[in-house]
């Protein structure tokens, strides 16, 4: 083997050997400007959070009901069924569209430059809500905003998978999901602020509110790194080394090497560039990436299918299980404080030891029983209906607690991990796309199961999402593997040979001395220096 190409593996192994050892605090030390950027662009998704918080909770706010709503024939205002699941679908379908356009635009113009584009595009589109004065403007507002919102719940996961190192992965692709609370818990508190007010600002209001996130991100993000991961992939190593550098503190680590560090991610694209022919949604499906894309989309799409959908519905549903309105938005707000909350407990078991697919696992085995016992309150006598409405809102916190610990916060870890590098935002956005697919089936199921004009199943829809739920037990159990401590190029490997997803975290495999590894470098310092004769030719 060249020269060359010699040292490029042992750089790379090198780096990836100090990324074995490194911990958490070692991490910390050496990436803090990482931290503090990824935190930054993950932040993008509160806007997200919020505003389909919003949506949820409106449907229970009296002021709303009344500007957007039909007289029922109990002398109340309900938004019809069929217009709560047409808004929820606006909003999935856009964001549908957002995910599919990210997968071509972000590789192309990078990550920095598409969020700022979307948080420009949400500045003008905040104003629709705030003068809307019919149901179908609304639903026009969520087609639209839906957009931006499918590019950032791509890009802050992946963004942050890639400016850290393997110690800080799991922490920062799930804080992800912290920031979803954060604009849950400001919706929920905005609202229920709101309702004493009368008048069409008590809901025009909290969408206003929205303007709020717009100039401090678009700063924080106009200053913040490109992914070095992004830009080795386009084959800019000097910028990826500048951008490296401006996510590191080399004073804080005096053993880190920036070409050691590049010389991985080099290597990890290399490597990928055999596997995959090309860099297009139609090589997700092709051999082993296929099997990738399989598990990143169910990996999402059980989050709706656990019962997260019904969920979603928390208010509404505490209203028609026989809480009063403002007993209901405190329930809300505490489930949503919980998802908040949920992410540092999620932190602590990963700290312990505990892996991804075994909290995703464990996580749903408890989500199964709580359902089957919120069902089972529906048979509580009449005379007890109060007691059982207060214990139906305990379990639902209950049921958040569980959530949040496990699937609704690894997930975003899982899918951070289980794709290529060279796929990943494609295959994230197909995940994405999965979850909101079957968010789109959810949302126009659920209302009809709780809606007391509809089915008005109420605590039985329980008993559906407890079966669905057990469904991906089984699932999960079979197919979804344990990423925790692999490198993506052992990542890659471990796939490549088509390792059962029970045996991942007891196989060993040695990327650098590998028949694949020696191979695919040769062939690429090979290219190299045939390019760079022919270009010497030209000059000639």
């Amino acid at each position: 083997m060249p020269a060359a190409a010699t040292q490029l593996v042992q750089d790379a192994k090198a780096a990836t050997d100090k990324e074995h050892k490194m911990t958490l605090l070692q991490g910390v030390r050496l990436y803090p400007k990482a931290v503090f950027w990824s935190i930054v662009i993950s932040t993008c998704i509160c806007m997200e959070g919020y505003d389909l918080c919003l949506l949820g909770n409106f449907y229970a706010f009296p002021q709303f009901n009344r500007k957007f709503g039909v007289l029922g024939s109990d002398g109340t205002y309900q938004v019809p069924a069929s217009w709560q699941s047409g808004l929820s679908n606006a909003a999935n379908c856009g964001e549908i569209l957002g995910l599919f356009l990210n997968g071509f635009v972000s590789e192309r113009f990078g990550y920095k430059r598409t969020v700022l584009a979307c948080l420009v595009a949400l500045a003008g589109l905040i104003a629709i809500p705030v003068r809307a004065n019919s149901v179908e403007t609304l639903l026009a507002y969520y087609l639209c905003a839906g957009i931006p919102w499918g590019i950032f719940q791509t890009l802050t996961i992946t963004y942050a998978s890639e400016v850290c190192p393997l110690a800080l992965r799991g922490y920062l692709t799930t804080y992800v999901n912290f920031c979803w609370g954060l604009g849950q818990v400001i919706g929920v508190g905005v609202v229920k602020s709101q309702l004493g007010r009368e008048g069409d600002w008590a809901f025009r209001l909290p969408w206003a509110l929205q303007w709020m996130w717009i100039v401090p991100l678009f700063i924080g993000v106009s200053l913040s790194p490109e992914s070095p991961w992004l830009l080795v992939r386009q084959g800019k190593m000097e910028e990826a080394r500048k951008n490296l550098l401006r996510l590191t503190s080399l004073n804080r680590e005096t053993d880190f090497d920036v070409d050691e560090t590049l010389a991985m991610m080099e290597h990890t694209t290399m490597l990928e560039k055999q596997t995959t022919a090309g860099a297009t949604y139609l090589d997700c499906f092709r051999g082993v990436n296929l099997r990738r894309t399989e598990i990143t989309c169910m990996v999402w799409a059980i989050q709706n299918l656990s019962g997260n959908s019904f969920t979603g519905y928390s208010t509404y549903f505490f209203q028609q299980a026989g809480l009063s309105t403002d007993s209901s938005y405190s329930f809300a707000m505490g489930q949503y404080g919980i998802n908040m909350v949920g992410v540092f407990g999620a932190w602590a078991l990963m700290a312990r030891g505990i892996g991804r697919r075994s909290l995703y696992l464990y996580g749903l085995c408890g989500l199964f029983v709580m359902l089957l016992t919120i069902g089972c309150l529906a048979f509580v006598p009449s005379a007890h209906a109060t007691a059982a409405a207060y214990a139906t809102g305990g379990l639902m916190l209950g049921w958040a607690t569980f959530y949040q610990l496990t699937v609704g916060t690894v997930c975003y870890s899982l899918v951070g991990e289980i794709p290529s590098r060279r796929l990943l935002i494609k295959t994230v956005a197909l995940g994405r796309n999965a979850y909101n697919v079957v968010g789109i089936v959810c949302s126009v199921l659920t209302p009809y199961m709780v809606n007391p004009t509809a089915w008005n199943w109420k605590k039985l829809t329980a008993f559906f999402w407890a079966g669905i739920c057990f469904l991906c037990i089984i699932y999960t159990y079979f197919r979804i593997p344990e990423p925790a401590g692999r490198s993506f190029a052992e990542l890659d490997l471990l796939f490549e040979h088509h390792v059962s997803a029970r045996k991942f975290s007891s196989t060993d495999v040695d990327v650098f001395e590998s028949e694949e590894s020696n191979k695919v470098v040769l062939e690429a310092e090979n290219e190299k220096g045939k390019d760079s004769a022919d270009g010497h030719a030209e000059k000639v």
